[in-house]
């Protein structure tokens, strides 16, 4: 259940990490809720551009009529071979998750999975950078793959596993 469907505003995200992020999130809804709170932040980090788009990965997609991450997709390329980056061109799927109690205390739990960035774009499956990224030791991207073979190995189930882990192992 997402915040929205509590009634709940957004909170803005004003930070520069995944884990600030996770947490202005995760307390806004503890917070308001008075009930323990889980959220994440996520996206994709390109070694060649310094992490970018890491935070903003969302970013780099919205548009005036919403989100394009076919543009993202581009933009994501066509910065890369402006910089004529090597390949192979790595990069990572990170997610962090933060629990919140109403009381403050929070747990982080921090997930990723390592690959590189393809192009042309390849697949319909999944969202966002899905069909440029492929993971480390496949032949599919993210976008060609069966949803619960990427679901078994994304960033988000590497960092609920350490969640599970941390909290009830």
């Amino acid at each position: 259940m997402s915040a929205k469907d509590l009634g709940l505003d957004e909170p803005e995200e004003t930070e520069d990490t995944f884990h600030q992020n996770a947490r202005i999130k995760a307390h806004a809804a503890a917070a308001a809720s008075g009930l323990p709170a889980l959220s994440d932040d996520s996206g994709i980090e390109v070694d060649a551009l310094g992490g970018a788009p890491g935070v903003h990965t969302a970013d780099w997609a919205e548009t005036g009529n919403g989100r394009d991450f076919a543009m993202a997709m581009t933009r994501l390329w066509t910065e890369l071979e402006e910089i004529s980056a090597p390949e192979p061109r790595t990069c990572r799927f990170r997610c962090t998750l933060c629990l919140a109690w109403p009381d403050e205390h929070d747990e982080i739990f921090d997930g990723a999975v390592e690959g590189r960035v393809v192009w042309p774009m390849r697949g319909a499956q999944g969202f966002g950078f899905d069909p440029v990224f492929l993971p480390d030791g496949e032949t599919e991207t993210f976008g060609e793959m069966d949803p619960a073979k990427k679901h078994s190995m994304s960033h988000r189930a590497d960092a609920f596993a350490k969640l599970v882990a941390g909290c009830f192992g």
